[in-house]
């Protein structure tokens, strides 16, 4: 059963109703930058209201490494989900268990550059618990929601030996299309599921966790 990660978390009652429509994960923005940047502190409120069967994933973007562990132990957070340059040094660093390191690829990526990506990807893949694909878009670290390039995921997944998830541009239109990607671990949804920035319809998210999980 694909799992299913809600992402962009802002507010305490959405995160507990997320949580009661079946959601695998909560993830919640650091950086500063993003429209959906939430606190530590508020963070940390909504994890200690969350049951223990629910993960909390942190998104990152190039943090200091150990701001990131002390904000990761603040918040009761389950994993870093990183969106920058950090090399393999720094997930070593983290710790491998504690890790889901985020690729931006583009949309328009050719057939024959597919081996290039896969060979970048895969230095990865003894030191983090998964990888996240999200689309490649100029002066952007993800949350763009537009679609990636859904045949090197395909690709991906065929040939790495860690969980592959599928971020950029999923929602209700194209959730049934993703299904059809054999092996794929889980889906990161975020942007098609909301009103405005950082404010999810819950009756969306509600039937996408239904649709993804063939409820």
């Amino acid at each position: 059963m694909l799992k299913v990660k809600i992402c962009g978390i802002t507010s305490l009652e959405q995160a507990v109703s997320i949580e009661k429509f079946g959601a695998d994960a909560l993830g919640f923005i650091f950086f500063k930058k993003s429209k959906r940047y939430i606190s530590p502190k508020e963070v940390r409120k909504i994890s200690k209201a969350l049951g223990p069967f629910i993960k909390k994933v942190g998104v990152f973007v190039n943090e200091d490494k150990w701001t990131l562990l002390e904000m990761l132990s603040y918040c009761n957070l389950d994993y870093a989900q990183l969106h920058g340059d950090e090399d393999i040094e720094y997930c070593k660093y983290i710790g491998e268990d504690k890790v889901i390191k985020a690729f931006r690829v583009p949309k328009d990526l050719k057939k024959d550059e597919f081996n290039m990506y896969l060979e970048k990807i895969k230095k990865y893949e003894n030191y983090v618990k998964a990888i996240l694909i999200d689309t490649l878009k100029k002066n952007s670290y993800g949350g763009t929601g537009e679609e990636t390039n859904w045949d090197f995921v395909k690709y991906l997944v065929e040939n790495i030996n860690v969980p592959v998830i599928l971020s950029g541009g999923i929602g209700l239109d194209n959730i049934e299309k993703v299904k059809n990607i054999s092996n794929l671990y889980g889906v990161d949804a975020n942007s098609k599921l909301e009103i405005s920035p950082g404010v999810k319809d819950l009756e969306k998210v509600k039937i996408f966790i239904k649709q993804a999980k063939g409820l």
